[in-house]
Parts: C-alpha cells; sequence; structure tokens
C-alpha cells in the first residue's frame, strides 16, 4: 500500500499573505508612478524632451521588466515564489534609491531599467501565490485586492513624491521610496511563505512542465491571447495616461506640482479603488454563470470610459475635468480581477506563475514600453501644430486604445468557456 507523506499546513494565512503582497504591490506602483509626477522637475534639472521621458518612463523601465518577468515567473514555479518576490522587491528599491543621484539622461535610464530588472519578479509570482492560498470561487476578489496596489500605490508615489519635490528636491523623493522598500523586504520573508501542496503518494511522481511545454499549452488558448492583447492595448493609454496627466495639469490647466499631485492623486485613489474591487466583485459574480463574463466585463467599461475621457481631457476647467476624469478612472480598472483571474484558470496550478509572467509581458512590453513613448513622442510632433496643447491632443488621439481593447476582451468571451480549466 502506497503511504501517504505527511506534511504540515501553510503557516501563513490567506489573509496575511495577501495583506503583505497588498503592500509590496504598493511600493512596486509608488517606485513606478513616481517618476510622473517628477517629470516636470526631472525634465528642468536635466534638460530633457518629452520623447526622452517617454523613454524613462516606458522602454527602460518595460524591456527588461517585461522579458525577465518570464524566466522569473518559470524559477518561482520551481522554487519559492515568496523568496523571488522578496529579492526582486529588495533589487528594485535600490535601483529606485539610486535613481536620485542621475546626472543626465543615460544614468536615470540604466538606473530604471534596473527598477525593472527587480521589479520583473514580484508580480506573477504574486498572481501564482494568490491563486494558490484563495479557492477559485474568491480569486477575482482575491486578485483585485491585490491590484489596489496600483491605485493606492499609484496615488501615495504622485503625492508624497510632489510634496518631497516640491518642498525639498526631486532626488530626496527617489531616496526616501527607495530606502523604505529596502526595509520591507526582510519583513515581507518572515511573514509570508509559499504555502504546502497537498500531500501526494509516495510513490506517484509527479511531473513539472517545461517551459515550453506551458508555452505550447498557451498557444493553443485563444482566449489567452485575446486577453493578453486588449490588455496590452487598454495598458498603451492607461500606463500613458498615468504617466502624462500631471504634465498635462501643469501645462493645459495651470496647476503647479502640489495641486497637480493632489488633483491626480485623488482620481487615482478615488476612481482607482472603486473601479477595481467593483472589477473583482463583479467578475465572480457574474462568472460563476458565464466564464464570457470575465471578458465582456472589461469589454464594456472600456467603451464606456472613452467619451468620459475625451470630455475631461477636452475640457477648459480644472474643477470640470476632475469630476470627469473621476468615473473613467474608475472604468479603466474595471479589467484587472476579471482577466487576471481568467488567466490563473487557463493553466493548472503549477504553471500559474509562468503563465502570468507570459501575460504580464505581453502586456507591459507593449503597454508599457509603447504607450508612455507614443504618447510622448507624438506630443513633441504635435507641438509645432498645438504648443503646449499638444499633449492634450496626443491623448485625445490614444483613446483609440481603448476601443480596440474593449473589442479583443469581447472576443475573449466565447473561447473562455471552452478553455476555462476546472480545479478538482
Amino acid at each position: 500500500m502506497a503511504s501517504k507523506a505527511t506534511l504540515p499546513g501553510p503557516k501563513t494565512s490567506p489573509n496575511m499573505a495577501l495583506g503583505m503582497l497588498l503592500v509590496v504591490y504598493i511600493f512596486n506602483f509608488v517606485d513606478r508612478q513616481i517618476l510622473a509626477i517628477l517629470a516636470g522637475p526631472i525634465q528642468a534639472d536635466l534638460g530633457l524632451s518629452d520623447t526622452q521621458m517617454g523613454l524613462l518612463g516606458g522602454i527602460a523601465f518595460a524591456l527588461l521588466y517585461s522579458t525577465l518577468a518570464v524566466p522569473l515567473g518559470w524559477i518561482a514555479d520551481k522554487t519559492n515564489r515568496s523568496w523571488v518576490i522578496t529579492i526582486s522587491l529588495a533589487v528594485w528599491s535600490g535601483f529606485t534609491a539610486l535613481c536620485g543621484f542621475a546626472q543626465g539622461f543615460w544614468s536615470i535610464f540604466l538606473a530604471r531599467l534596473g527598477v525593472g530588472i527587480g521589479e520583473a519578479g514580484g508580480v506573477a509570482p504574486s498572481y501564482a501565490l494568490i491563486a494558490d492560498y484563495f479557492p477559485s470561487h474568491k480569486r477575482a476578489r482575491a486578485l483585485s485586492i491585490y491590484s489596489l496596489g496600483i491605485p493606492l500605490g499609484s496615488a501615495t508615489g504622485v503625492i508624497a513624491g510632489g510634496y518631497i519635490a516640491a518642498t525639498v528636491d526631486w532626488r530626496l523623493a527617489f531616496l526616501v521610496v527607495g530606502l523604505a522598500g529596502i526595509l520591507i523586504a526582510p519583513l515581507f520573508k518572515y511573514l509570508v511563505r509559499d504555502p504546502v501542496k497537498t500531500p501526494v503518494s509516495a510513490d506517484v511522481t509527479i511531473s513539472q512542465p517545461s517551459f515550453i511545454d506551458i508555452l505550447k499549452i498557451l498557444t493553443k488558448k485563444r482566449a489567452f491571447w485575446f486577453l493578453a492583447l486588449g490588455a496590452a492595448s487598454s495598458s498603451m493609454l492607461g500606463y500613458g495616461i498615468a504617466f502624462w496627466l500631471p504634465s498635462l495639469l501643469q501645462r493645459s490647466f495651470g496647476l503647479n506640482l502640489i495641486e497637480t499631485s493632489l488633483f491626480f492623486g485623488s482620481i487615482l485613489l478615488i476612481g482607482g479603488v472603486a473601479g477595481v474591487i467593483g472589477g473583482g466583485v463583479l467578475g465572480d459574480w457574474l462568472g460563476s454563470k458565464n466564464k464570457g463574463a470575465y471578458g465582456l466585463v472589461p469589454a464594456i467599461a472600456f467603451l464606456l470610459a472613452v467619451p468620459l475621457f475625451a470630455a475631461g481631457i477636452l475640457s477648459g476647467s480644472a474643477t470640470l475635468a476632475f469630476v470627469l476624469f473621476l468615473i473613467p478612472q474608475g472604468l479603466a480598472y474595471i479589467w484587472l480581477g476579471p482577466v487576471l483571474s481568467a488567466v490563473q484558470h487557463l493553466v493548472t496550478a503549477e504553471t500559474r506563475a509562468t503563465a502570468s509572467a507570459l501575460f504580464l509581458l505581453i502586456n507591459n512590453l507593449i503597454g508599457i514600453g509603447g504607450g508612455i513613448f507614443f504618447l510622448g513622442a507624438l506630443s513633441d510632433s504635435l507641438t509645432p501644430i498645438y504648443g503646449e496643447d499638444s499633449l492634450r491632443y496626443s491623448m485625445l488621439i490614444s483613446l483609440i486604445f481603448y476601443i480596440i481593447a474593449a473589442g479583443l476582451m469581447a472576443l475573449a468571451a466565447k473561447p473562455l468557456q471552452h478553455e476555462w480549466v476546472e480545479e478538482t
């Protein structure tokens, strides 16, 4: 008779793991978004153009962040997910601090590359850990709570970074958030451990799929590609607006740095939190009845966001713009819970981090790498026509990316029905 291995249960509760993963994700987005609010002071100090700032916010970060996420996700599946996250947090926080010592374009470009290297190992293993800790019917909500790190971290980076830059210096802002992340890393590892896998018969050999095997599985999943490309298209605009809106508020609405940080930080906090939570609740509720809802809910949200963003961009009043931006900011975040949950269900448990990393490769290399640069370069090209308002029209033209995203998400609805992997 086969003997059973006796293994202890997980030493970290699901809520503790989720809470600490959220804290790490907040730091992830503080480090990303702080560059946006500091763009004005950095450009003035280092003499950088919009195109150069687009490179710093886009490809400098996204190139290695996107590509290294795949091997690091595979390593996390093979080894220990919490260790990979811990080391990644320490690395990206250290390079964020180094941004504060930049003396020109190439020095800050290299530091941003380093931030991308560190952050490459943070998100995909976190998705997989959450899927390990939470059952299928609670997963979209759990991933939505984790995704609150996006608006909470972005808002913190915008408000704190803007205040520090306005009252002291932009370099100090990078140093403060970088050192804070380094201090959090050992606490995270102490509190969060990978859950112990279900005991299996001692005479059963478990075969861990190779990277090529996982890639072959995903190649046949149409839903994966529609969701990934839809997310990438939405991120072209989403990351572009997140990076360039502070500059728009200062150039076209006449706000100073602190006013800009409070304006944009409040939009991110209120609209972003509502959208993330709402998407998770809708995803689990409607998805339990129809798996296609995991694609349809984001599609509808993106279409609704387009006219409201356009009205806000064209508004001549900062007060009216705040109201108009608030709702579409929430709609823009609705996709996170449903789509991230769906990706976890397109593969088996032991390959989730790798699948998530491949999803992030597509989403971030196109979305972050292309979107921020595209909006900045388009703004530069429109400057001879529109002057200080060139960024306004660059954003307006780029709203087409949400329409494309909506179509791709809608196309994922049907294949989700039969490509979904039910848990046993």
